[in-house]
C-alpha cells in the first residue's frame, strides 16, 4: 500500500474517531443535564419548614411539616383541637412558613362551661380573621386600609401579636393607641 494511502486512511480513522467522541460527548452531557432534573424537584418536595403551635392543642409545640403545609396540618401534628380550642379565630387554611408561630386561642368558658360572653369579648375584632367590613368598622381603618391588613395576612401569614398591626403602612403608634383595646388575635 503507498504511503499516501496509508497516511489517507490514518486520517479518516482519526476524523470518524473524533467526530464520535465529539458526539459522545454531546450525548452524555445532554442525558446527565436531563437526570438532574427530577433529583432536582425531590430535593424541593423534601424541604421542610419547622413551626411552633401553641394554645388549644393537645400536644403544643415545634412540628416539622413539608414547605406549603397549612395550618391544618400542623394542628393535626399537635395531636389536633382542645374540646375548649376556638377554632373560628384560627385560619385552618392559612400556609405556613418556617419560623412561624400558630397559636390556637383558646374559647373563656365561666363556671358552668358555657363560652362567656364578657362585653369587652365581644366587641373585639380579630384582625386574623375579621373581613374587610369588620375591619372597616375599626377607628381610623378605612376601606384601602382594610384591604391593606387583608392583603398583609395573605401575604406574610397570621399577626401574632396585636402590635404587629403596625406593620401595615398608615398605622403607627397614634393610631394603634386607638385600635388596641378594640382589636384581638
Amino acid at each position: 500500500m503507498p504511503v499516501y494511502k496509508k497516511s489517507m486512511l490514518i486520517l479518516i480513522v482519526l476524523v470518524v474517531a473524533a467526530l464520535g467522541g465529539t458526539y459522545y460527548g454531546l450525548y452524555a452531557t445532554e442525558s446527565e443535564v436531563v437526570e438532574s432534573l427530577p433529583v432536582a424537584q425531590d430535593l424541593a418536595a423534601d424541604r421542610k419548614i419547622t413551626v411552633y403551635v401553641t394554645g388549644g392543642v393537645n400536644k403544643p409545640g415545634l412540628v416539622q411539616l413539608p414547605e406549603g403545609a397549612r395550618a391544618a396540618e400542623a394542628v393535626n401534628a399537635c395531636g389536633g383541637l382542645l374540646p375548649t380550642a376556638d377554632s373560628e379565630k384560627v385560619n385552618l387554611a392559612q400556609t405556613l412558613k418556617d419560623g412561624q408561630q400558630l397559636r390556637v386561642p383558646e374559647r373563656k368558658l365561666d363556671g358552668t362551661g358555657a363560652r362567656s360572653q364578657a362585653k369587652d369579648d365581644k366587641d373585639l375584632v380579630n384582625i386574623n380573621t375579621a373581613d374587610e367590613k369588620a375591619l372597616d368598622s375599626l377607628p381610623g381603618v378605612g376601606p384601602a386600609m382594610a384591604k391593606r391588613i387583608i392583603e398583609y395576612r395573605e401575604t406574610e401569614g397570621a399577626f401574632q401579636s396585636i402590635e404587629d398591626i403596625k406593620k401595615i403602612k398608615g398605622i403607627g403608634e397614634t393610631k394603634f393607641a386607638k385600635l388596641k383595646d378594640k382589636i384581638c388575635i
